[in-house]
């Protein structure tokens, strides 16, 4: 099945590796972006997004099993960042993933997780 054409993920630049070294700022600015996403229950909120497209804080908390105040908490995190963005519909607020970088990066993510190799270390005694 053919994947769902998705909006661009930001203005064309240049290959990683063609890029000037990070500055000191750049690099505190991209440790922030992975600090927000280091987190198991963002990580599963984010991903549940990203499988439904949009769902409200109950819906949300149902799927990963937390109360409903511990899920709002995290998903202002995401929020903050410029991650997620929010509607209110009725007494519920409806939540999303607007950049769809992260969706990319997701998947990008767990792609190297999944084919990681741990390492084994052999102690000879």
């Amino acid at each position: 099945m053919p994947k769902k054409s998705e909006p661009a993920c930001c203005a064309p630049k240049p290959d990683i590796r063609e890029r000037p070294l990070l500055t000191p700022e750049q690099a505190a600015d991209l440790m922030s972006v992975f600090k927000v996403l280091a987190s198991d229950t963002r990580l599963r909120l984010l991903h549940a997004l990203a499988r439904a497209g949009e769902l409200s804080v109950g819906e949300l908390a149902t799927v990963v099993g937390l109360k409903p105040q511990a899920v709002s908490n995290q998903l202002q995190r995401l929020v903050d960042r410029g991650i997620l963005g929010s509607r209110r519909a009725g007494n519920s607020i409806i939540y999303r993933i607007v950049d769809p970088c992260v969706i990319r990066l997701l998947d990008q993510g767990l792609c190297l997780a999944e084919d990681a190799v741990p390492s084994r270390i052999v102690t000879i005694r």
